[in-house]
């Protein structure tokens, strides 16, 4: 079985780091038109590792407006 690792996203065993440190927030306590913490925080990280700007990232991140 070949397993296909995301380049730019967060390992569980980071993800679970972020999270002991507070970051990015408690659970269930989002902003406004926030849906998934850990999709934004790989999102962010996509982007500056890649170099973009925030509406040339590809779709697997959602609507840069936050609209459904």
């Amino acid at each position: 079985m070949v397993v296909m690792e995301r380049r730019y996203a967060l390992r569980d065993d980071q993800w679970e780091r972020l999270e002991q440190l507070g970051l990015p927030g408690e659970p269930g306590h989002v902003g406004v038109t926030a849906q998934d913490n850990r999709l934004f925080v790989e999102a962010v990280l996509y982007r500056f590792r890649a170099g973009i700007p925030w509406r040339d990232l590809p779709e697997r991140f959602g609507n840069r407006h936050g609209k459904p």
